[in-house]
């Protein structure tokens, strides 16, 4: 009772194709495997090359003020 059977499974095919359309169905297969592939091709890129992060001026002075603590005599 809790698993289906292949019957089950072709009953829901017939219902999906009657409500959707094959046309759609491509469709809607094809822009999931496009969105999957970008997903993919996305991470993939992600370790080649890291976009850096825009700093402010007050940034800039501020790790000028914290190496020249980290270097100064004690």
């Amino acid at each position: 009772m809790g698993s289906m059977s292949a019957a089950h499974w072709l009953i829901v095919l017939v219902v999906v194709l009657l409500v959707f359309g094959p046309k759609r169905l491509a469709s809607l297969g094809k822009g999931m495997g496009e969105g999957i592939r970008s997903f993919r091709e996305g991470l993939a890129g992600e370790n080649d090359e890291h976009p850096q992060r825009p700093t402010d001026d007050r940034n800039i002075e501020k790790d000028k003020a914290q190496a020249s603590r980290d270097q100064a005599p004690y």
